[in-house]
């Protein structure tokens, strides 16, 4: 069982950065693979950024690709997404998620087991 808490959201301007903390309880945090993902208001939740369970690879949405930077500290377990030239569109809820075990790229909701709660960006135009 993995618990997973997100900080770090908040409002910013068009172009600032933020940077996402997610916590996870446990002992075998390093062993999971971890994801962002967002939620705007009426759309569905899609997927941000992953990591895998070592940290040796990630991997991003296209929208994401080149402005966000998940990265993960396994002696603190903590993953985080470094967000820099934030765009209006990138306002939404997002959450971190854990899958346990395997040695892919995960990209969908269901192929994690935990969630976060979510933590709310706001950027403003």
């Amino acid at each position: 069982q993995v618990q997973l808490v997100e900080s770090g959201g908040g409002l910013v301007q068009a172009g600032g950065s933020l940077r996402l903390s997610c916590a996870a309880s446990g002992r075998t945090f390093s062993t999971y693979n971890m994801g962002w993902f967002r939620q705007a208001p009426g759309k569905e939740r899609v997927f941000v950024a992953g990591i895998t369970w070592s940290g040796s690879s990630t991997y991003y949405s296209d929208s994401v690709k080149g402005r966000f930077t998940i990265s993960r500290d396994n002696t603190k377990n903590t993953v985080y997404l470094q967000m820099n030239s934030l765009k209006p569109e990138d306002t939404a809820v997002y959450y971190c998620a854990a899958r346990g075990g395997g040695g892919g790229y995960y990209r969908t909701s269901r192929q994690y087991d935990y969630w976060g709660q979510g933590t709310q960006v706001t950027v403003s135009s």
